[in-house]
């Protein structure tokens, strides 16, 4: 049996209907004050998910202020099982945008290695691992499949910051989500091909204009970040999260309707 069994029932729903929500906090975000009002935002917004960096604090604090299921994220397998006691619902290895601009790159051989110990330490966990963007598309389709065999149960995208659109409003947003969008594409492709069913979350640098061109290829859901995060108050930030949870719906009613 597949361990995306063991997710909450709504999450499950959401993974089959391909209309998973994620917020993403940041990996490196540990402001336990601006975690709880994220988190507060995803569960009013309507999140599938609330991703948060591996503490146990933030964890608690993050369970206390939200009714979405919590997804910790580290490149530190050691780090997770503390943070599934506390509550934790999945883990995840990535998100890896953030140590981009300090010259840190995670290569095939680590991100496989990372995998494989996480998987020992907790078996039974649901496990989502990012494919760096940083490596030509093929590779990161083979690796995602290779990802796949050594336990991940879920497969995330990655780009945003790699972008530098040069055109403003919608143009620009298209050009911003292009390295995620081409990766999704090629590892969609990749899983279709080799008849493999693993979900793949599109996440970094999207927003509502590109959201539904991940799920038109190929996505099970998305991961948003800096388009919540970076917001002013906690006002803006459940907007937001709710403007993006219209965009998938609006996506998967066009789907509907053509079928």
């Amino acid at each position: 049996m597949s361990r995306l069994h063991n997710l909450p029932d709504e999450l499950q729903q959401s993974f089959s209907k391909h209309s998973v929500l994620k917020v993403i906090s940041g990996l490196n975000n540990f402001d336990e004050s601006l975690v709880t009002q994220i988190a507060r935002a995803s569960s009013i917004g309507g999140a599938d998910l609330l991703d948060i960096a591996c503490d146990t604090e933030l964890v608690k604090a993050a369970i206390k202020n939200s009714r979405v299921p919590i997804c910790v994220s580290s490149v530190e397998p050691d780090c997770f099982p503390a943070a599934v006691k506390a509550g934790a619902t999945m883990i995840e290895i990535g998100n890896f945008d953030s140590f981009y601009p300090q010259g840190r790159v995670f290569d095939e051989t680590e991100v496989l290695a990372l995998t494989k110990q996480t998987r020992k330490l907790l078996p039974d966990i649901v496990l989502s691992v990012t494919v760096p963007h940083v490596l030509p598309l093929d590779k990161q389709a083979k690796l995602a499949l290779n990802l796949i065999d050594a336990g991940a149960d879920v497969i995330q995208t990655e780009g945003g910051t790699s972008a530098n659109p040069h055109q403003p409003g919608s143009i620009g947003l298209i050009e911003k989500a292009t390295p995620t969008l081409a990766a999704l594409h090629s590892i969609s492709k990749s899983f279709l091909e080799e008849g493999c069913k693993a979900p793949v979350l599109c996440a970094s640098g999207l927003s509502e204009v590109t959201i539904p061109m991940a799920l038109s290829i190929g996505a099970s859901g998305v991961g948003v970040g800096s388009v919540i995060n970076r917001l002013d108050n906690e006002l803006e930030m459940i907007a937001m999260v709710r403007t993006i949870r219209e965009a998938i719906c609006s996506q998967k009613s066009r789907v509907s309707s053509t079928k």
